[in-house]
């Protein structure tokens, strides 16, 4: 039987399992992840692409230990969105990340709804959005 570790150490063989069961559970959106002491991983389309990645959005995770949501300025991903969160050891240390890149644009529907409220309230002044009064039926 085969061993993986996850630790901060961990190879991309390591992480590849875990990164091949969460890009099939996703819908095989790509999906990315890296140790913090060695290269990491890329999985697109069910296939191993890149057993040596660097991905800039997992090194400012593993960084921040915080969950990242953004669009990557640099590299192969540049232009669509991810979102990276930190792997934490018992201490709660980052010692992985892994990411997903969002090529349907899901991402950024989740948080536009996340703002909904927000931006009705920007809009209208009041809430509900729009008002009995301001609703269309109201106009005819």
């Amino acid at each position: 039987m085969d061993h993986y570790i996850i630790s901060a150490d961990a190879t991309a063989e390591d992480l590849i399992p875990i990164c091949l069961s969460i890009h099939e559970i996703v819908g095989r959106l790509p999906v990315t992840a890296k140790a913090r002491n060695t290269p990491g991983v890329r999985i697109e389309e069910g296939v191993v692409i890149d057993r040596a990645y660097l991905g800039p959005v997992l090194d400012e995770v593993l960084s921040s230990n915080k969950v990242i949501k953004k669009t990557p300025k640099t590299g192969p991903y540049k232009g669509v969105p991810v979102i990276v969160a930190p792997v934490r050891d018992k201490s709660g240390d980052s010692i992985a990340a892994i990411g997903l890149v969002d090529i349907t644009g899901i991402f950024d529907l989740a948080t536009l709804m996340e703002h909904q409220t927000m931006i009705l309230k920007q809009v209208c002044g009041k809430d509900p959005c729009p008002l009995p009064s301001e609703q269309i039926n109201a106009k005819r």
